[in-house]
């Protein structure tokens, strides 16, 4: 029974982890950038929900629907700003930018929210799934980030395949020059991009600090690293890749702290990485690309 609630746990963190990824997935397949500063806009979103049921005291919806408003535009102007007068600069140039709009945001919730932890209240409501008799609890914290995993997954699979401005995300990640050219308005692509993947990331800051309800301003910064991790893990750019990255990092992890030890845990999961890349460099989902010279 400790086995399958340390499986179960492992599950809900990489589901968190998977959400997470996705921001960085589909802005590394779409516009071929690293946003290092998605960890943190998981970080302005715990904040929001955070000011908005403790301090304004209204309820946990509207907090989280706060929290991916608020997130989606910050995502929206991070790209405007930060990102798109360097669409033509060199890779390291946009790196740099990303490390300090990350820096930037982090600094800006130390000013206004201070160095202190905050205790985060959850923002599910629905109680524990007791089984086997009452051996096995399930949070209701593990049971929403689970099933907001895979309603998200669900959704986005379906919206990229199913809309025009899926199609038109598809268009300019295989080509943005012949996209553009069939009338495809890239810069727009491209910022809806971001502003999906911070929606995602408020979604993941509530449901995180829900199950680990501590605060500060660097909540998102080992999160947001080891969500890359889960990225490159499956395959970045790959959608299911996320998926499958993310819980398999979330497992990982748990399993490594209850059955190992809870200080290796993160060199462990470096660890897995490292070998995965050297048997599969691509992740496990991703695909070679061959370029013509």
């Amino acid at each position: 029974m400790s086995f399958i609630s340390y499986f179960i746990n492992g599950i809900s963190l990489g589901s968190v982890y998977a959400i997470i990824a996705l921001g960085y997935t589909m802005v590394y397949g779409i516009a071929k950038m690293l946003n290092f500063a998605h960890g943190d806009v998981i970080m302005i979103g715990g904040y929001v929900v955070f000011t908005v049921v403790s301090t304004m005291g209204l309820g946990p919806v509207a907090g989280g629907l706060l929290a991916v408003i608020l997130c989606t535009v910050l995502g929206v102007v991070i790209e405007g700003v930060a990102y798109r007068p360097l669409r033509m600069a060199s890779p390291l140039a946009v790196l740099i930018t990303a490390i300090g709009v990350s820096y930037l945001l982090q600094n800006i919730a130390l000013l206004v929210f201070g160095s202190n932890p905050k205790s985060f209240t959850s923002v599910v409501t629905i109680p524990a799934l007791k089984l086997a008799e009452g051996k096995l609890t399930i949070s209701g914290e593990t049971i929403v980030t689970i099933i907001s995993c895979v309603v998200i997954m669900i959704g986005l699979t379906t919206f990229i395949k199913k809309t025009r401005a899926g199609q038109a995300m598809l268009a300019v990640s295989e080509d943005k020059g012949a996209a553009q050219l069939m009338g495809i308005n890239v810069d727009g692509t491209i910022a809806l991009t971001f502003a999906i993947g911070s929606a995602l990331a408020a979604v993941a800051g509530a449901l995180l600090c829900s199950a680990y309800p501590t605060l500060t301003p660097y909540t998102g910064s080992m999160p947001g690293i080891k969500a890359f991790v889960a990225a490159v893990f499956g395959g970045i750019g790959s959608i299911p890749g996320a998926l499958i990255g993310g819980i398999l990092l979330g497992v990982i992890e748990n399993l490594s702290k209850a059955y190992i030890s809870s200080q290796l845990s993160d060199a462990i999961v470096f660890g897995v990485l490292i070998v995965v890349l050297l048997v599969k460099p691509t992740g496990i989902l991703g695909k070679k690309i061959s370029e013509k010279v």
